[in-house]
């Protein structure tokens, strides 16, 4: 018994070694995918299964007054299309979108202009208005400058990739990088300054112009925190946007069906606003 027991246990450990060996082998060769295994999953936990998620709930009756989540067809959207709060505050959504952004770019536009001449003091005013910008923010900021930094950024690559031909724009300095040549060749032809802004300042920045505008309205049309801390929405519905009307309808009145299929439709609506401005983007670019 001995004698078996011992040759047992010598031809069980080598088969313990080899396994051991081969869970090690494939461990090494699948290091990559392990190491990135935890964050797929949490990738998948925290946006894919909430969005297939948000697909169904917009197709069937989930609602907390109401039992049962019986499929309803496009019922949710229906309502959300028929429901006069729901198109008034698109109104305001774009109303307030425009005003914003307008102003805002109009303002900016107006200081970039300002800073491309030199006189004394230019310096100290450009860090004034530029180091706020960076003081909170920093690692944001390193992450865009990596992003869009030449000639490692990925940025100008992509955009060769999608236009088909060498795309090789300086981000960080094409604001104030248009050729001084241009304004004297136009100034000795005798061009108004208004002349040469729309001929000459316009056409060079309009990429950097298109850019500026998709990312401020993004941020624009979400616009939900200063409504509900400043009106409320009021007086009345007066001032709901759509991400305010949402608010209420899905987690004031609980219906949540009929709120996430607002969503998609505002989505949509966002989405062909921004393929536009995209396409505009990347028209311009080839026309650089």
């Amino acid at each position: 018994m001995a004698s078996s027991r011992g040759t047992a246990m010598a031809i069980g450990a080598p088969i313990r070694r080899r396994r051991a060996h081969g869970f090690s082998a494939w461990c090494e060769q699948n290091l990559k995918w392990l190491l990135v295994a935890p964050a797929i999953i949490l990738i998948l936990a925290l946006t894919i299964y909430p969005l297939f998620f948000s697909i169904w709930v917009a197709f069937v009756n989930y609602d907390f007054s109401i039992p049962g989540h019986d499929f309803v067809g496009l019922q949710n959207f229906e309502r959300v299309i028929a429901d006069p709060v729901a198109r008034s505050s698109v109104g305001v959504t774009i109303l307030f979108t425009v005003a914003n952004v307008s102003i805002e770019f109009l303002a900016g536009l107006g200081l970039a202009l300002a800073m491309t001449r030199t006189f004394r003091g230019r310096g100290t005013i450009m860090a004034v208005l530029i180091v706020p910008l960076f003081i909170s923010p920093v690692i944001v900021g390193q992450f865009w400058a990596l992003l869009l930094q030449q000639p490692f950024g990925p940025t100008n690559y992509i955009l060769s990739r999608l236009l088909g031909h060498d795309v090789q724009i300086g981000w960080l300095t094409d604001l104030t990088a248009i050729p001084p040549n241009l304004y004297e060749a136009a100034e000795l032809d005798g061009v108004s300054a208004w002349q040469a802004f729309w001929s000459i300042t316009v056409p060079q920045l309009m990429p950097m112009i298109l850019l500026a505008v998709t990312f401020r309205l993004l941020d624009a049309v979400k616009i939900f925190d200063v409504i509900f801390m400043i009106t409320g929405g009021g007086p009345g519905t007066r001032t709901y946007t759509s991400s305010f009307y949402l608010y209420q309808i899905g987690f004031q009145q609980f219906h949540l069906s009929q709120a996430t299929a607002g969503s998609w439709i505002f989505l949509a609506l966002i989405a062909v606003v921004i393929m536009a401005l995209v396409r505009r983007l990347l028209k311009a670019e080839r026309t650089q």
